[in-house]
């Protein structure tokens, strides 16, 4: 079964989740991979209809410039969401989830409750996928139907989290797409509702905002040719969390990658990698 009748999501940055699952599969099908994900090609096999030729093969062609290091950094991220979720973070809660599928595919304790957060239209057809399938996740899996721009601490509180916990937050660049403003008011959420203990990961690296793949991924998402728009945390998010009773712990991401044994995406930059803020 391949078949949804839910829209698929051609357009917007819910384009990225299918760029990501094209990475998983192909990580999926190499002989040393890193991770195995068999839901990512269900994802696609549902959407692909929904693309004409042209769209298709930009998409394609996007995910594949992108692979190699976005396909580390979803490891890594598995990595991280394994350690928080077996140490004292019994809620995780992934902004911008996309096609997500970690609730299904890692080895998360069963008591873990897993929060997604993304647009109503995406989980439209993501869950329709599916509940087609049969996928049925590891942990309790909660879908948040809502925009983070929006009042999503709202449906986050209605689908049962709770603020008391300890929880593991996973942003994997969505407030990259978020205005600036929008971003820090996600931040003052996130602080308002973690529990000492909470844990916050962000990335710090220099993106090349004028390179071609990057214009041709805002011009695919967006559709919208030009400048790229302030958006995110920028620059002064650990300063930030820093000042609002987070402590941060910085990790370069050669140190991260390097053992996965695929030095050719190692950047050399010891100024690039990944942040962890802890809530005190």
């Amino acid at each position: 079964m391949t078949g949804t009748s839910a829209p698929v999501p051609t357009a917007g940055v819910a384009m990225t989740a299918l760029g990501v699952a094209l990475i998983r599969v192909r990580e999926t099908a190499r002989p040393d991979r890193l991770y195995a994900d068999p839901l990512a090609g269900v994802f696609l096999a549902a959407a692909r209809p929904g693309f004409d030729a042209d769209r298709w093969g930009r998409l394609e062609k996007l995910a594949e410039q992108f692979y190699e290091g976005r396909t580390l950094a979803v490891k890594a991220v598995d990595e991280h969401i394994r350690e928080v979720a077996a140490s004292d973070c019994p809620q995780i809660v992934l902004l911008g989830a996309g096609l997500d599928t970690r609730a299904f595919r890692l080895d998360l304790p069963p008591e873990t409750t897993f929060f997604e957060v993304d647009l109503p239209e995406l989980f439209d057809f993501k869950e329709s996928v599916l509940d087609a399938h049969r996928a049925h996740p590891i942990c309790a899996r909660r879908v948040v139907a809502a925009d983070l721009c929006g009042d999503w601490e709202r449906v986050l509180l209605a689908r049962g989290f709770r603020a008391d916990l300890p929880t593991a937050w996973v942003d994997e660049g969505v407030l990259g797409y978020v205005p600036r403003a929008a971003a820090y008011a996600v931040a003052e959420t996130v602080t308002r509702l973690s529990a000492p203990g909470s844990r916050f990961g962000m990335g710090r690296f220099q993106i090349a905002a004028a390179a071609p793949q990057y214009r041709a991924l805002r011009e695919l998402v967006l559709e919208a040719p030009g400048e790229p728009p302030v958006n995110g945390l920028g620059p002064d998010g650990e300063s930030w969390f820093a000042a609002h009773g987070w402590k941060t712990t910085f990790h370069a991401w050669d140190d991260l990658v390097e053992p996965y044994g695929r030095p050719g995406v190692m950047g050399g930059d010891p100024a690039v990698g990944h942040v962890v803020a802890v809530r005190g």
